[in-house]
């Protein structure tokens, strides 16, 4: 099995690439959002620029990089059985199936923004964004401490997670709102 560790570290590098996309995506709509709110001819030339730059991040960077780290990590699988057997990675295909869904969902906001359905208000998608950030801390935990037994304190840290990062989006808004060149 020598080859274990090109095809674990190919698994990472899409991983990489992967959260890549899903990172900058939200963000991406949200410029898409705030385009809306600008006056004509701008809000036409901002939206045109932004709708192409999302087609090319999602079909070119993200769904490629979904779909290698999926089959990279199903290769580790058969190379390494054993490991479905271990509660720490039963723990992370549960948050890699909510990352698969995250990312399901993404692709339906960028079929409706490419559609130029725009539902969504930029707080919202500040927000959505941190989705990806909990699911990577998770995940980056799991595998490098591999327990799941330790659930009050993954619980615990998850939540003080999601406070912290829901804290600093509240603060960033206000920022905004006191100076929109922020």
């Amino acid at each position: 099995m020598e080859y274990y560790n090109y095809i674990k570290s190919l698994h990472l590098i899409f991983v990489v690439t992967w959260f890549a996309g899903l990172f900058y995506i939200p963000r991406l709509f949200i410029y898409h959002i705030e385009a809306n709110g600008k006056p004509s001819p701008e809000r036409e030339i901002l939206t045109k620029q932004l709708k192409l730059m999302t087609k090319r991040l999602w079909y070119i960077i993200t769904w490629p990089s979904a779909v290698l780290c999926t089959l990279f990590a199903i290769w580790l699988l058969v190379l390494m059985p054993a490991w479905l057997s271990q509660p720490w990675m039963q723990v992370k295909l549960a948050f890699v199936a909510l990352l698969i869904a995250y990312h399901l969902k993404c692709h339906q906001i960028f079929k409706k923004f490419q559609r130029d359905e725009v539902n969504y208000t930029s707080n919202f998608m500040r927000i959505w964004n941190e989705v990806t950030t909990i699911i990577l801390f998770a995940v980056v935990f799991l595998v490098v401490l591999k327990s799941a037994v330790n659930w009050i304190y993954g619980v615990v840290g998850i939540i003080t997670l999601g406070v912290l990062l829901m804290l600093g989006i509240k603060l960033y808004k206000r920022i905004r709102d006191k100076n929109p060149e922020a």
